[in-house]
């Protein structure tokens, strides 16, 4: 879909829709007034029939108007005009969205900018508009032998007259994190056959090809012996396909800043090994990637942007399969970082991937270093698909984050990291055992990590019950890509 600007006054503007909002006690907004008046009063008459009640994300689409340059109109409710919040205005905008969804509407504007949000301006107005519309519109038909039909709404505009470059400035920013969860969520939806770590490196070499101050490096498995990653490579070896170290590197600020490194896990299927998982719902590993994807979504977003950061990007990535020469319950490898682990479990195996990118991060000298992967059932358990579970060993790189979910609405929420849970992960044979028993399973994973990063400021984001949708609805959700991207926003600004 394209977004664009509309400065153009309404009484003299030109469209198949206009998109108005309308209050609680019949109360109109400025533009759902300026409309009442062009055209005989009849938003008030609607509501004062009671066709609209003005509630949260209620909507009405009046198909005909008296008015030759505005063909229809489309009221969204807001509810109590002085208690609108961020995710109140977020939901009212995704319903309008998917109203105009199931239209013959071509193309449309937007004048929902203009409404007073709680702690929030005109440039998020604009930026969350632009998120809502384009992620209904999202369509995956690549492996579709006859595509689904296209919607009819191609065209958005965002109404503004008096503070144009605010919302120009929040449409640049809505589009780059709409496009870099796109991104991330086609990439997830493909199929483990088709999304392999080759095509992951593939992707990341296609992004640095299009933006000059990104270059991309791909670390093939001889390369990561030469390094010690055992622990890394243990899991690659029940898998036909090699595994590729994937590392993207934006520069936007001078060289002497240290970069803030986004390492994603990048499973491209998990069978979980010889600890085979169970045959329901096994399909659904082939989104064990999406940290990956997240964080090709998020350098994209990064480099549209033109940050003035510099960002590293690390992936690493294989398959989980069981095979004669797969990890086996019992065995011990060595990592990067000399430390001895036990596998217990080999369908733990995110775990062993990460440590082993985590402590490759080193050498960027970094500023933070943030990973955020599908690693546990337990989180999904614990606090369903809702938010994130975040964890880490610093509380400002924690709170920076979590105030930055806030404002994506992407949400997080904090998860305690304290020294007794340790010793679950206690090994008569090792360093380090790879899982820590049922109880706490999303910490404990976050500790095993901890071991492995305590030469920098880490946060952990563990996307297992937020990164894609199951049931009727599955498919990826392109997370935490706005809430990554509002971190580097906040950052640069």
């Amino acid at each position: 879909m394209d977004f664009l600007l509309a400065n153009t006054p309404i009484e003299t503007l030109e469209t198949e829709c206009l998109i108005v909002a309308v209050f609680e006690n019949e109360q109109l907004s400025p533009a759902a007034k300026t409309l009442d008046s062009l055209t005989d009063s009849i938003i008030s008459k609607m509501l004062q029939r009671g066709d609209i009640k003005g509630k949260v994300a209620d909507t009405l689409l009046i198909n005909y108007l008296p008015n030759k340059s505005i063909q229809r109109a489309l009221l969204v409710g807001l509810g109590d005009a002085d208690k609108l919040s961020a995710k109140k205005f977020r939901r009212a905008v995704a319903s309008a969205a998917n109203t105009l969804k199931t239209t013959q509407i071509g193309s449309a504007v937007c004048c929902l900018t203009e409404e007073n949000v709680i702690k929030q301006n005109i440039s998020w107005n604009a930026r969350q508009i632009v998120e809502a519309f384009d992620a209904p519109f999202y369509q995956f038909n690549d492996c579709k032998s006859k595509a689904a039909d296209k919607f009819s709404l191609a065209q958005l505009s965002l109404h503004s007259v008096t503070e144009t470059d605010a919302v120009q400035t929040g449409l640049n920013q809505g589009l780059a994190i709409a496009q870099g969860v796109s991104l991330a969520k086609h990439v997830s939806d493909l199929p483990g056959n088709i999304c392999t770590p080759t095509y992951l490196a593939e992707q990341a070499v296609k992004i640095a090809e299009q933006h000059p101050n990104v270059t991309a490096e791909i670390l093939e498995e001889a390369d990561m012996q030469k390094l010690g990653m055992g622990s890394f490579l243990s899991v690659s070896r029940g898998s036909r396909q090699p595994a590729k170290l994937i590392t993207l590197e934006y520069k936007g600020a001078d060289a002497a800043t240290q970069p803030i490194v986004f390492v994603g896990k990048g499973l491209t299927f998990d069978a979980g090994g010889i600890s085979l998982k169970p045959g329901a719902g096994m399909d659904e590993m082939k989104y064990d990637m999406c940290g990956s994807a997240a964080v090709l979504g998020t350098l994209q977003a990064a480099a549209e942007l033109q940050l003035p950061l510099n960002i590293v990007g690390i992936i690493p990535s294989s398959e989980n399969m069981p095979d004669g020469d797969a990890n086996k319950p019992g065995d011990i490898v060595t990592s990067m970082a000399g430390l001895t682990i036990e596998i217990l479990n080999t369908d733990a195996e995110g775990r062993l991937i990460l440590c082993d990118a985590l402590t490759y991060a080193k050498k960027y000298n970094p500023d933070v270093v943030i990973d955020l992967a599908t690693l546990t059932g337990a989180c999904l358990v614990a606090l369903g698909r809702v938010p994130s579970g975040l964890l880490g060993n610093d509380d400002t790189l924690c709170n920076d984050l979590q105030s930055a979910s806030e404002t994506a609405l992407d949400s997080v929420w904090r998860l305690p990291l304290w020294d007794e849970y340790q010793d679950q992960l206690k090994s008569n044979f090792a360093d380090i055992a790879n899982i820590g028993g049922r109880d706490a399973g999303t910490i404990t994973a976050a500790c095993f990590l901890s071991r492995f990063t305590k030469d920098y400021q880490w946060a952990h984001l563990d996307i297992a019950g937020t990164a894609w949708k199951s049931g009727e609805a599955k498919g990826a959700t392109g997370r935490p890509v706005p809430l990554l991207v509002q971190y580097l926003l906040n950052r640069a600004a």
